[in-house]
């Protein structure tokens, strides 16, 4: 199976001056206190997403059943 990568291509290209400008713009915008609220949220968010994929994933290779097909 393939595995799919959602990191975009341009993160991977910065280096420790680029993080480090990206950690404080994001601490002035958010502040301190609302940065882990935020990250609990996209974490959430991530595995709610991993499980949809998950369920479908299992319902596309379940197998089918013949009384309810009909």
């Amino acid at each position: 199976m393939y595995t799919i990568t959602f990191l975009p291509l341009f993160l991977g290209n910065l280096r420790g001056w680029e993080w480090l400008i990206i950690f404080l713009a994001i601490l002035l915008l958010f502040g301190g206190k609302k940065i882990p609220e935020l990250m609990r949220g996209i974490g959430k968010g991530i595995h709610s997403f991993r499980q949809g994929l998950q369920e479908a994933k299992d319902e596309m290779t379940k197998p089918v059943d013949k009384d309810s097909a009909a």
